[in-house]
């Protein structure tokens, strides 16, 4: 086991540096090729997975503040990417789903997505991927547990 000297050396510090990178090149894509900012990605991606979805629901599966994807449902919607509706579980909330144009949208940034993912695969093996998916889950789960 190493010894962690710095904060370089925590496995914390690593893992978010990783995401970040990851989240950097991905936004840079997203705004370039469609005009959309990661959140709004993250958004459109879990409503065309999902929907329809109540804003709290929307907000728990991005794993972020329910007041950032209420301004973000606002900013597509006026786009015209998403679409609100009276939630037929209850009437008192709104159900969240993407328009038309929204899937359309949604299948090339899914798309970009894919090709995103296949790329950071193919610098692992098979038998790589499979650890990294277990250590994944394992440091996942601990993290929550620490919460």
């Amino acid at each position: 086991m190493s010894t962690v000297r710095t904060i370089k050396d925590l496995l914390s510090y690593r893992v978010h540096k990783l995401a970040g990178a990851l989240s950097r090149g991905a936004a840079s894509r997203y705004r370039r090729e469609f005009d959309v900012s990661l959140v709004e990605w993250r958004t459109m991606a879990l409503l065309g997975d999902y929907s329809p979805l109540s804003l709290k629901q929307l907000a728990a599966l991005a794993a972020l503040d329910k007041s950032l994807i209420s301004r973000t449902v606002t900013a597509l919607a006026d786009r015209g990417l998403v679409e609100r509706t009276v939630s037929q579980a209850d009437a008192r909330e709104v159900a969240l789903k993407l328009s038309p144009a929204g899937v359309a949208l949604h299948a090339g940034l899914m798309q970009a997505a894919r090709e995103r993912d296949v790329a950071f695969r193919g610098v692992l093996s098979a038998e790589e991927l499979d650890v990294l998916d277990g250590l994944l889950t394992r440091l996942e789960a601990e993290a929550w547990r620490q919460t």
